[in-house]
């Protein structure tokens, strides 16, 4: 397995990325909600997740089924809250990592 990659966000409650990961064109769109921070995932083109609660040290695909070449997870650096857009980048880091759900 590939060393963990750092996926750069801002602290905006909804944002957009479009990026490679293992080869693979995915696109991330992050969405701050009342009740939590969610993820949309799409692979190829293809939304293969949609609306994921996103929790401080939790695997956000989980399925190798759906052709993510590896699994995403986001880290409280200062504790073990889940995250918040306002911390994004700088409290909650989200990291990729290759082969993680293979």
């Amino acid at each position: 397995m590939a060393d963990p990659v750092v996926i750069p966000l801002s602290a905006v409650a909804y944002q957009s990325l479009k990026l490679t990961l293992s080869g693979q064109p995915v696109q991330l769109d992050i969405q701050q909600r009342t009740n939590g921070l969610y993820a949309t995932i799409w692979l190829d083109g293809s939304m293969i997740l949609a609306g994921i609660i996103c929790q401080d040290r939790t695997w956000i695909v989980r399925r190798a089924y759906l052709g993510m070449p590896g699994d995403l997870v986001f880290i409280d650096q200062y504790g073990q809250n889940d995250p918040d857009y306002t911390g994004l980048g700088t409290r909650y880091v989200l990291m990729y990592e290759a082969g993680k759900n293979v």
